[in-house]
């Protein structure tokens, strides 16, 4: 017989969790309480838990806190959440956060145990199945960076220049743009290649928890540190440490990497031994760091030992000619993964993925063909299997600029405007990306042309805002 499931119960009633206890230890399962977020999470990075019951509202760490520094501690970990009737729609949205369900209060005995068991039955598949998902990996040749364009190849021209240095790199981008491809691409062609490569993303974890990730811990440093732990800077000796989003470290945690990035020393928390360490430091941002220096809510000192060599990942909206291979190169990921034989496009279809603005970049775009080929009802995916935001998007003429020659300024800009508005279907927010401006600023031209009197010269600047 295998071993019981352990669950860890945060709450902050005392009556529940007792109850709670009761009740599973009857059904079988190994049962650990916690009182509180911060108390859960300091059990959860003990390891050994299977999953996790929360209840939403706490003080200090709320549930939403919580099963966000869940994610990015044991990520095959699920999060249930205990909600009030009146958070429900908090509930909902903590779903999108990577919640596996939640319950509202009063709930029954029944329903608790039944969402348990299909989430460990859940947990079980994804261990069944990790053999297989190594070899996907491998046909989704997760770690490469793909790409052909300009600007595209102007990054990985300095990309592997700087791959055989040992200097700190900070790759800055937008969202899902890549940037931890760009950051275990240097590793891989570095000299340092056959070390490891560590990630951590500081902004998924509270203070105190990034710093024992970061720097690990000594037995009884803090309640539930029941032995010494490795941090992310020992196990990434001899190679490679991403910090992503840098940009929330906070000015506590800051002059810690300062020391290491100087002296290349630490201690974990809770010890007075000095540990010495050999890791190149990789960092990435979507924020602009300079400001935050200019704001003082980085250290000007940390900005340049990080800021030694700056790359910045395109957005995909400058790398139009990548979409058509990257969404290719998706298909055959997810068709071999859904057990699909598609042989591809249609050219319309490709317009339209060609003509979209991504907001959300390659991940989106990723996203997006994973479930048109889910979707697609014939051997090639139509236009008619994407969503409607990228079916109603139309790529405008190649030679629309020739007719702006002679036409004023003024006028020039308006037009571009209101085409760009048309071409992303009224979302001002995309067509503020794609012109480089402020969404404000969209906002305000738009009203200045209302007063005119002149109006959009189509529906499109009436439309929805939303992505």
């Amino acid at each position: 017989m295998s071993d019981p499931a352990t669950l860890l119960i945060a709450d902050d009633d005392p009556g529940l969790r007792e109850s709670l206890e009761r009740t599973l230890t009857r059904e079988g399962f190994r049962v650990i309480l916690a009182s509180d977020g911060r108390g859960a999470l300091e059990r959860l990075q003990g390891g050994g838990i299977d999953l996790v019951v929360t209840d939403l509202k706490m003080p200090g760490l709320t549930g939403i806190e919580v099963l966000r520094a869940a994610k990015a501690i044991a990520p095959d970990v699920d999060v249930i959440l205990l909600t009030a009737f009146g958070t429900v729609e908090e509930a909902v949205k903590a779903m999108k956060d990577g919640a596996y369900d939640f319950l509202t209060k009063p709930f029954r005995r029944e329903q608790l145990l039944k969402l348990i068991s299909k989430a460990l039955e859940r947990r079980d598949l994804i261990e069944q199945n990790r053999a297989l998902k190594k070899q996907l990996e491998d046909l989704r040749a997760k770690g490469q960076v793909i790409g052909s364009s300009p600007a595209f190849r102007r990054m990985m021209t300095l990309v592997e220049q700087v791959a055989d240095s040992s200097a700190t790199v900070l790759i800055q981008g937008e969202s899902g743009a890549g940037k931890e491809l760009v950051a275990s691409t240097i590793h891989r062609s570095s000299p340092r290649s056959r070390g490891p490569f560590v990630a951590v993303n500081c902004a998924a974890l509270p203070e105190t928890l990034l710093e024992s990730e970061l720097f690990g811990y000594e037995k009884g440093a803090f309640t539930g540190a029941a032995g010494r732990k490795e941090g992310r800077f020992e196990l990434a000796h001899g190679g490679t440490l991403f910090l992503d989003e840098v940009s929330d470290l906070s000015l506590v945690t800051q002059p810690k990497i300062l020391r290491v990035l100087q002296e290349g020393e630490f201690e974990r928390l809770g010890g007075t031994h000095t540990i010495q360490v050999d890791v190149r430091i990789v960092a990435a941002t979507n924020q602009d760091l300079a400001e935050m220096v200019r704001e003082r809510r980085f250290r000007e000192d940390l900005y340049y030992r990080l800021n030694v060599i700056t790359i910045r990942v395109p957005p995909l909206r400058e790398r139009h000619e990548d979409i058509r291979v990257l969404a290719q190169h998706f298909l055959r990921v997810y068709a071999a993964k859904n057990g699909r034989e598609l042989e591809g496009f249609t050219g319309e279809a490709i317009e339209r993925l060609e003509a979209y603005a991504w907001p959300g970049n390659v991940r989106e775009l990723e996203n997006l063909i994973e479930r048109s080929v889910v979707l697609a009802r014939k051997d090639r995916i139509e236009a008619e299997d994407l969503p409607d935001e990228i079916v109603g998007v139309k790529r405008p003429p190649r030679d629309a600029i020739l007719e702006l020659i002679g036409t004023p300024l003024a006028e020039i800009e308006q037009r571009l405007l209101d085409e760009t508005l048309r071409i992303t279907g009224g979302n001002k927010t995309q067509a503020a990306k794609l012109l480089g401006i402020d969404p404000r600023t969209v906002s305000r031209k738009l009203e200045r042309q209302e007063e005119s009197g002149e109006g959009a010269s189509s529906d499109s600047a009436a439309s929805s805002d939303s992505a």
